[in-house]
């Protein structure tokens, strides 16, 4: 599945000036003015450009795995693998100088949690998002991405609580983390990875009952109207 997430508000940076002053130099070779030293960036404005800059590397692997389900090509296809799991590991370096000069940005630990998902590092990944919604329990993003961890380590009971916690409040995310179950359980079908069939099949049979509310209840909403 192409994974959509939410644009993220890109975290301000402020407190610093790049001014550069003109050298003032006497005709005469008398005295002369140098510029100003340039103020040092904080820790917390030097973890915002980097958390920037990370989002920036991630951008770029999504456009990587846009190619990549476009391409046909087998050999074209693994040079793209290797590209985008690359900008994915720039993308966590990033993100993990971030959270070491401001271990409050829950923004950036979720971040992390993401890229290391996407490389495969599960275990490293619940880790950041756990993290992150220790310093934001409300963070909805963090709460779908962490369920999709849970998934690929064949976490069944913890993503469908995070799937009912988000159902009731955040639907958009519900329906996002919906979407990976499916491709999930597809998957899952073809290679068990470890996942007993009873589990499997009880897993298949919660998903269709859900499946089924949660259209009755896009249908209610949109009958009711804004109101």
């Amino acid at each position: 599945m192409k994974e959509l997430m939410s644009k993220v508000a890109a975290v301000t940076l402020f407190g610093f000036l790049f001014a550069a002053f003109p050298q003032e130099t006497e005709a005469s070779g008398g005295s002369s003015t140098s510029a100003p030293p340039v103020a040092s960036l904080t820790p917390r404005e030097e973890a915002a450009q980097l958390y920037n800059e990370g989002l920036r590397i991630r951008d770029k692997a999504w456009k990587l795995e846009e190619k990549l389900a476009g391409s046909t090509d087998e050999g074209d296809r693994g040079k793209l693998q290797g590209k985008m799991e690359k900008q994915f590991g720039k993308a966590v370096k990033n993100f993990r100088r971030a959270v070491k000069l401001n271990p409050e940005m829950f923004q950036a630990h979720s971040s992390l949690g993401y890229s290391l998902r996407r490389l495969g590092r599960y275990e490293e990944a619940l880790v950041a998002y756990d993290r992150a919604l220790a310093l934001n329990p409300y963070y909805t993003e963090a709460i779908e991405y962490r369920a999709e961890a849970y998934l690929g380590l064949n976490r069944i009971a913890d993503a469908k609580k995070a799937y009912m916690l988000l159902f009731a409040g955040d639907r958009t995310r519900a329906d996002e983390l919906f979407e990976a179950m499916e491709e999930w359980l597809e998957a899952r079908r073809v290679d068990s990875s470890g996942l007993e069939s009873a589990e499997l099949e009880a897993f298949a049979a919660w998903f269709e009952g859900r499946s089924e509310l949660a259209a009755q209840t896009a249908q209610i909403r949109s009958d009711s109207g804004p109101w």
